[in-house]
């Protein structure tokens, strides 16, 4: 039960249930604040799809695409996680072009690699920045709106993981002897709060004594920003955005003369193996609530369909019972004080079927689709 106090917070931010007021989006439905795909499928099996929106401005963009990433080449699965802050502008650039940068340098390199996602990512940011350059004099504040990246690409039976920021990649593995499957992280995070990454910053910043700094029991990079590596968050990569007309409290009070966010991901290949089942990715707003083996528990024991909506109702009943809340009624706050609650979550869930994961011809549907209701597109593969 909601105390009173919490109850007059938040009684005028009710909205009234509307249990027919779902809306078919292209690709998926949209339910008030919650977005889902239930199933579908990908080049390598199963996929289900959500996303729940707490911020005024939904911040997360997301999307699957499941095609050859080279010309003529074999079908690949790509899932990009953006976890956006400050304004959803560089999530949503990401999701516009990252994948289009991939899709470019596999084919200078005919083939999908680290170096190729590297590039990837270095072009996203450079094309970010000069968005900002243009708009400065305009929108300013787009220099203070980032957003953590986290890929996924599956091809030719190899999964890559690229991360930058604290969302996260969950592998789902039977293992001999256990009857449980096991949760084994993928991503590497880059979060102030890790030990191992304030000793990079302080590495990387060895003459800056307040690189990292502790702030109402949070460590924040500069005293401002958990992550460490993002897309965006111009402010903190060129000194050319630390001044007049950004707002005071994303200015610094000392010139830095070498960028203090990194752009670079940490990126992980794994060879999958008929013992890996599935794999979670999803924003930090999940696994601030669930673990990551509860998180693999739950989809384990759970359909495929619609797993992906289970886990995210799951994250926001743990919120509920974090402040005393039924879930009935947190479902009922609006966007934006919704955020005092849980942040925006986006959870894609990708099923392995052994049969298909090193297969190089695929039959099914080539799909391009955007969580939260961004639209999406699917056309038949041809087989050959």
């Amino acid at each position: 039960m909601v105390g009173q106090t919490m109850m007059r917070i938040v009684r005028p931010c009710f909205k009234p249930s509307l249990p027919d007021s779902q809306v078919a989006a292209a690709g998926g439905t949209k339910d008030g604040l919650l977005w889902y795909k239930d199933a579908g499928r990908h080049a390598c099996g199963d996929f289900s799809m959500a996303v729940v929106q707490a911020n005024n401005l939904l911040e997360d963009a997301s999307q699957l695409e499941v095609g050859p990433f080279v010309p003529d080449g074999p079908c690949g699965t790509f899932v990009g996680v953006y976890d956006g802050h400050g304004g959803p502008e560089t999530a949503r650039f990401i999701a516009d072009n990252l994948f289009h940068h991939l899709k470019k340098f596999a084919t200078e390199q005919q083939t999908v690699s680290a170096d190729v996602i590297q590039k990837s990512y270095a072009a996203t940011e450079e094309g970010f920045l000069n968005l900002v350059r243009k708009q400065w004099l305009i929108k300013p504040q787009i220099a203070s709106v980032g957003s953590c990246c986290l890929v996924g690409i599956i091809n030719e039976g190899v999964l890559y993981v690229a991360n930058a920021g604290d969302s996260r990649a969950v592998l789902g593995r039977v293992e001999a002897g256990v009857r449980d499957v096991r949760a084994i992280q993928l991503s590497s995070e880059h979060n102030a709060s890790i030990p191992a990454v304030r000793d990079e910053l302080k590495q990387l910043h060895p003459d800056d004594s307040r690189i990292v700094v502790l702030k109402h029991n949070v460590w924040r990079v500069k005293g401002i920003i958990q992550v460490s590596r993002t897309i965006g968050d111009a402010y903190l990569k060129s000194s050319e955005f630390n001044r007049e007309p950004l707002l005071a409290r994303f200015r610094l009070p000392e010139p830095f003369h070498k960028p203090i966010l990194c752009p670079e991901p940490s990126i992980e290949e794994h060879r999958l193996c008929a013992e890996d089942q599935f794999v979670i990715f999803a924003s930090d707003g999940l696994w601030e609530h669930l673990s990551n083996q509860e998180a693999v528990d739950i989809v384990n024991c759970s359909p495929r369909n619609g797993v992906a909506r289970r886990l995210i109702k799951a994250a926001l009943r743990e919120a509920a019972k974090k402040r005393e809340m039924r879930y009935s009624d947190l479902k009922k706050i609006e966007r934006g004080v919704r955020r005092h609650f849980h942040d925006d979550i986006t959870v894609v869930v990708l099923f392995m079927d052994p049969g298909l994961t090193g297969r190089r011809l695929y039959g099914g549907p080539l799909l391009s689709l955007r969580g939260g209701g961004g639209g999406g597109t699917s056309t038949l593969a041809q087989k050959s």
